[in-house]
């Protein structure tokens, strides 16, 4: 599909045909997989010219097959970039993009609500390298302004945050960020490339685990990076300085599970709404931190830079004691305890943000739970999680009487 056609195409025909070539590969509809390391040249000269096309065309198996390029030309074209590449797993997407803007010296402004793993890159990686990093508050907006230093090369971000789901204003912060010629950073795992146009909403490099939405079905690890322009080359020279690549049959389950993401991410939606709606009036829950939900915190900024949401959030829970609340989990269905989400199907876990804050503090009623809601009848996941209130109380009941 060439650019002008592209330019006029809505996203679910653009997830249905970019990256795929049928007449490059005899009639087949999906791209074969490549397993590759060397790649061979019939003289030097021709040699030669591949290698002067600097991160252009198959030269090594590290540097890029044809399945790997179909896929990052699908998410580029999905989400509005210039160009994508495709590591091993959602750190190494963070990592290498965080690298690319940073040296000893630098200074970095994260989200206070980053996921776990980044802020560990931050504090064992980043600091140890001398570059400064500094945490701020995720609803601060273009008050960011203040917080950037002379020194400040990146902002990076995370919409819905980690654990909590507080929605970032990042027009606002790109504003801000842009005008003193700081990068912006966004992890858009959970907004994906369907539901969150990063690039619209002045975004330089967006980074996605492709483990979630985009493979789907909880069976590969896979990163994601897409950039503008201006941001490509030094990203995809950190990815090369650093050696990641991405393995070729986790890059064709990317590829696949791409071409059901519009369908799977509306269901998904469509469930957590249900579930989340018949969670915010349980006598057990104290709030809801879902920003598609009407009236969850978020739900304004959510309702303006998003076009959906996916089936993650949390609950927050009334003070409750440990043992009813495990008894709870442990005797859950359908819900699974695991880490990651984005599959076909749902998970539960404790989470425990008060651990991971250094800007801000978080304060909720009791226990927090994280949800992924799946593709499963969200009636059954309703009368799966009742039935675990009740142990719940069951539980806590006993151990008043003892």
């Amino acid at each position: 599909m060439d650019k002008e056609h592209q330019s006029l195409m809505r996203k679910d025909t653009l997830l249905t045909h970019l990256g795929s070539h049928p007449r490059d590969n005899h009639g087949a509809v999906n791209p074969p997989v490549y397993h590759a390391s060397t790649i061979t040249f019939p003289t030097v000269a021709a040699r030669d010219a591949a290698r002067a096309k600097k991160f252009e065309g198959v030269t090594y198996g590290r540097s890029g097959t044809p399945t790997m390029f179909a896929l990052e030309e699908a998410l580029a074209g999905v989400e509005g970039g210039y160009r994508a590449m495709l590591v091993s797993s959602g750190l190494a997407a963070i990592t290498v993009a965080l690298l690319a803007f940073v040296k000893a010296g630098d200074h970095v402004l994260v989200a206070d609500t980053v996921y776990g793993p980044c802020r560990n890159l931050c504090e064992k990686v980043l600091k140890r390298f001398g570059v400064e990093v500094t945490y701020y508050d995720p609803l601060i907006g273009g008050g960011i302004a203040a917080l950037i230093q002379p020194n400040t090369r990146v902002v990076y971000c995370e919409s819905p945050g980690s654990l909590t789901f507080e929605i970032q204003d990042i027009p606002a912060i790109a504003a801000a960020a842009h005008a003193r010629g700081v990068k912006v950073l966004h992890d858009n795992t959970w907004g994906t490339p369907y539901f969150f146009p990063s690039f619209e909403r002045g975004v330089d490099v967006s980074i996605h685990a492709a483990t979630k939405y985009i493979v789907g079905h909880s069976d590969a690890m896979l990163g994601a990076i897409v950039t503008n322009q201006e941001c490509f080359l030094p990203v995809r020279q950190s990815m090369a300085d650093l050696g990641y690549c991405a393995g070729p049959d986790d890059v064709y389950f990317g590829l696949r599970g791409l071409r059901t993401m519009a369908v799977r991410l509306k269901q998904h939606q469509e469930n957590a709404l249900s579930v989340a709606t018949w969670l915010r009036d349980r006598p057990e829950v104290a709030e809801v931190l879902y920003p598609a939900l009407p009236g969850a915190p978020g739900h304004e900024l959510w309702k303006r830079d998003f076009l959906g949401a996916c089936g993650l959030f949390s609950i927050v829970l009334h003070p409750a004691a440990k043992p009813g609340v495990d008894a709870m989990l442990d005797g859950m269905r359908l819900f699974a305890m695991g880490a990651s989400w984005g599959g076909f199907e749902s998970l539960i876990l404790p989470s425990h943000p008060e651990d991971l804050r250094t800007a801000t503090k978080w304060q909720g009623a009791g226990p927090v739970l994280r949800l992924h809601i799946g593709l499963e009848d969200p009636a059954d996941l309703i009368a799966d999680l009742a039935d675990g209130f009740q142990r719940m109380a069951a539980t806590n009941r006993a151990a008043a009487a003892e």
